[in-house]
């Protein structure tokens, strides 16, 4: 029997949905989502197994032009992850072009099978995406178009077959029950990240850096102590809020999701320090689990 395996990058500009379609691949939610832009920070690997295949996405953070030492170490983990990928899925949507020189010299560079996946195309009529279709054809003539909805599931089936075809032959890299590289300690701060992106305005979510201290695992509650990072002191009493209402309520929206995902009661624990412009602070970025560039290439 012919086994196929490999490493698929899932790449793109920002708020084009590559989160969910990598949860919509896997079967399982392992990357955060948010209606806001540049919510993913790590690459995180996401595993499907089946009888005859084994396909490792990394899910990357979303391109952008980078203004701190943070930005650059997520740039540099989207390079890291073309460097190893047997394939790239370049997710767009219908009227999003794709200009990063750098990107697009290290896709010819590599001469890595591309598919470009137009994503939310339940949005728009099918003449448009159509269109659309034709455009990138014009743009990557070298490469699969696939239109999905990652949301609806929508053409997925037809994007796996055409990533298998692609895959090189070769034994699994994990074991078939594996779902992640990434463990339980993560995903718990990803969760408390996406509770402080969706409740708290623009410039906080942006500045925080969440860490857990402590996660202790008894047999009918699992301890886990957490601190928040942000940049000012402004930052830590919006998160606090009026009387600890604000911190209050962003632990019982983490605590409920972390209990589904862990499926085990928790108490959750959160402090909030001020760490200030961790963001270009390399040494603290390690610290926080970010590579440098030159870590990532």
């Amino acid at each position: 029997m012919v086994h196929k395996a490999g490493f698929v990058s899932i790449i793109g500009y920002p708020n084009v949905g590559k989160s969910t379609l990598m949860n919509a691949l896997v079967g399982e939610r392992l990357s955060i989502i948010t209606p806001k832009a540049q919510t993913t920070r790590h690459r995180i690997m996401g595993i499907l197994s089946g009888e005859e295949f084994q396909i490792v996405y990394s899910d990357t953070p979303g391109i952008i032009k980078p203004h701190y030492m943070l930005h650059r170490s997520m740039m540099s983990a989207v390079m890291a992850s073309l460097s190893d990928a047997d394939v790239v899925l370049l997710v767009t949507e219908i009227d999003t072009p794709f200009d990063n020189q750098q990107i697009l010299e290290k896709l010819t560079e590599n001469n890595t099978p591309l598919i470009v996946v137009i994503n939310k195309v339940d949005l728009s009529s099918e003449a448009i995406v159509k269109q659309s279709i034709e455009r990138w054809k014009m743009q990557f003539p070298q490469a699969e178009i696939i239109p999905v909805s990652a949301l609806h599931t929508f053409n997925l089936g037809r994007l796996l077959d055409q990533i298998i075809d692609r895959l090189p032959d070769g034994p699994e890299y994990y074991p078939k029950d594996e779902l992640s590289d990434r463990t339980e300690r993560f995903f718990v701060s990803e969760i408390i990240r996406e509770k402080i992106f969706l409740l708290f305005g623009e410039e906080v979510p942006y500045s925080c850096e969440v860490i857990i201290d402590a996660f202790n695992e008894e047999e009918h509650l699992n301890r886990i102590e957490a601190t928040i990072y942000v940049s000012r002191e402004s930052q830590k009493a919006i998160l606090l809020g009026q009387q600890g209402k604000s911190i209050k309520k962003l632990g019982m929206e983490a605590r409920k999701e972390i209990e589904a995902f862990l499926e085990k009661h928790i108490f959750l624990g959160l402090t909030v320090k001020v760490e200030k412009n961790w963001r270009e602070n390399e040494q603290i970025l390690k610290r926080f689990g970010y590579l440098t560039e030159k870590e990532n290439k």
